[in-house]
Parts: structure tokens; C-alpha cells; sequence
């Protein structure tokens, strides 16, 4: 395959969608010149944690820290409170340990998820799961606000890189301004695309073919699939009434 037919696809929050995601994987067909990015959160809220973990782990592609992944190693840490493991057990905690036949989680799989970047740099594209803290310097930030920041980040007035598109995940677009369930959120040099797979009001797990600019989605409750042009997919977001919720 030529470099012009390459694809750099990226998935949002897949959250233990596994049969989901191999409906999307599948509409998506990826190539062996094709690279495929996880914007993190596989796990928690869905059914089927592990299976997505232990499939991920194994594929040939890329993967980033979420904060439920960072919450789940928070957890592991024998010196977490009672109430970090709580947070993290009602949020999808729970049904993460059921995925795992004996409620316990591999090790290959924690020192797997322990090795996750928080963010990386494509040239032309910059990945993270939640986004940055444009008041910051990049140097100056860390798991908290690449896997954390929300409306610091959506309420920018003006991108924070120049040359990049940063395409995120981590918050879910219909709870941005004018953004209905399945549509993606776009705003001044970034792209959210966490359609809210687990969300009973959505169902939708996206991916974007970001050289085509082609989106491919699956409602992962009635598997229903559609591709569609990320123009047509995509929702402008004014900063102003993101402040304006702040």
C-alpha cells in the first residue's frame, strides 16, 4: 500500500465494548500499512473488559493512558485509600473485575497497561485521551491533565499548536453544547471523538480514518454500522458556551 493510501485510523473509548469493537474493526478492515491508535479508556462501565485489554495488548497497534486505566493503577497501588478504590469501582470498576473470570487481573496485563504513553505526537496529528491545559506549557503537564482536563480544554479561544490537530477522547460529545448523541465535537485545534459507547443515550463507538477524513461508527446495543464524512460528523463548538458552563 502507498504512503497516499495509508490510513492512521483512531478509536475513542471503547469502555469493555469488545463485541463492538470487532463489528467497528471490521467495517474498518485495517491493512497491514494501515496504523491504528486506541485514545485509551478500553476498559470499565462495558461488559468486556478483559477481552478488550487482552486483545489490544496483542494487536500490532497503539495505545494511550485513559484515566480509567490510570484510575485501575491507582487502585493497584498498595498505598491507595479506600476511597480511590471506590471511586474507581463505581466508576465501572466492578464490571471490569467481573470480566475477569476470577475477579483478579493478570499480571501481564497490569504491566501492559503501566507502559501506555499519555499522549503522542504524529507530525500533523496529536494524540492525547482528554486533551491539555492550554494555560500550560506543554513541558509542564502530566497524567493529570492529559488524561483529566475537560472544559480548560474544550473552551480554547484559539489552538494551542500552530501545525497539529489534537484528537481526543475522555468526554463525551453530546455533553458539549449542541452536540447530539453519535456526533463528534470540533473546536479551535481539536477533534473529540468518545461518542459515548456505554451511554444508554448513544451506543455509538467511533473511529475515524483521520488521511480520508472518513468516520466509521457502530451502535455496539443494536450493531448497527455507518461510515460517514468526518464534515458531516463533526459539530463546531463555541468556546463561549463552554465558559459559560464553567
Amino acid at each position: 500500500m502507498s504512503a497516499a493510501h495509508q490510513r492512521r485510523i483512531i478509536i475513542g473509548d471503547v469502555h469493555g465494548h469488545y463485541d463492538g469493537l470487532m463489528i467497528l474493526l471490521e467495517a474498518i478492515a485495517p491493512g497491514a500499512a494501515d496504523e491504528v491508535y486506541f485514545l485509551g479508556d478500553l476498559i470499565d462501565r462495558g461488559p468486556q473488559s478483559a477481552q478488550v485489554v487482552d486483545f489490544v495488548k496483542q494487536s500490532p497497534y497503539y495505545c494511550l493512558l485513559g484515566n480509567h486505566e490510570q484510575m485501575l493503577l491507582d487502585v493497584l497501588n498498595k498505598r491507595a485509600s479506600n476511597q480511590i478504590r471506590q471511586a474507581w469501582l463505581y466508576s465501572g470498576g466492578y464490571e471490569t473485575l467481573s470480566s475477569y473470570k476470577t475477579a483478579t487481573i493478570p499480571r501481564d496485563h497490569i504491566e501492559w497497561l503501566q507502559t501506555l504513553p499519555t499522549h503522542l505526537d504524529l507530525g500533523d496529528i496529536w494524540l492525547a485521551h482528554a486533551g491539555l491545559d492550554p494555560r500550560l506549557p506543554l513541558e509542564q503537564q502530566s497524567v493529570e491533565q492529559f488524561c483529566w482536563v475537560r472544559q480548560e480544554f474544550h473552551s480554547m479561544k484559539q489552538p494551542f499548536f500552530e501545525d497539529k490537530l489534537i484528537i481526543v477522547g475522555h468526554t463525551i460529545t453530546f455533553t458539549l453544547p449542541g452536540v447530539r448523541p453519535g456526533e463528534l465535537a470540533q473546536g479551535q485545534g481539536w477533534l473529540d471523538i468518545d461518542t459515548g459507547a456505554y451511554h444508554p443515550r448513544s451506543g455509538w463507538l467511533t473511529a475515524v480514518d483521520i488521511n480520508n477524513q472518513i468516520v466509521y461508527q457502530v451502535d455496539v446495543y443494536d450493531k448497527l454500522v455507518r461510515t460517514l464524512p468526518l464534515s458531516e460528523a463533526a459539530i463546531r463548538i463555541n468556546p463561549a458556551q463552554v465558559l459559560a458552563r464553567l
